[in-house]
């Protein structure tokens, strides 16, 4: 009824495949493996990001606002 997609294929060819290295790449694998390392210390030491206001202050302000919009219906009715 309806046309179907056909499945995406792709020939991937890694850049850097086992069969194109060379010797010269053999010296960048302990930069990657110190890189690696840095990585996962940073990682490891995260950083809490806070919100701007957290939910408890945020129902408060809104209960708040719910009372002050009855009381002031109440006045002027």
């Amino acid at each position: 009824m309806f046309k179907q997609r056909k499945h995406k294929t792709f020939n991937y060819q890694p850049r850097f495949s086992k069969e194109n290295q060379t010797d010269s790449s053999l010296d960048n694998n302990s930069n990657t493996k110190e890189f690696v390392s840095k990585w996962k210390r940073e990682k490891s030491t995260k950083v809490k990001t806070r919100g701007a206001m957290s939910m408890k202050v945020l129902l408060l302000v809104l209960v708040l606002l719910l009372i002050c919009m009855y009381l002031l219906e109440k006045k002027y009715m």
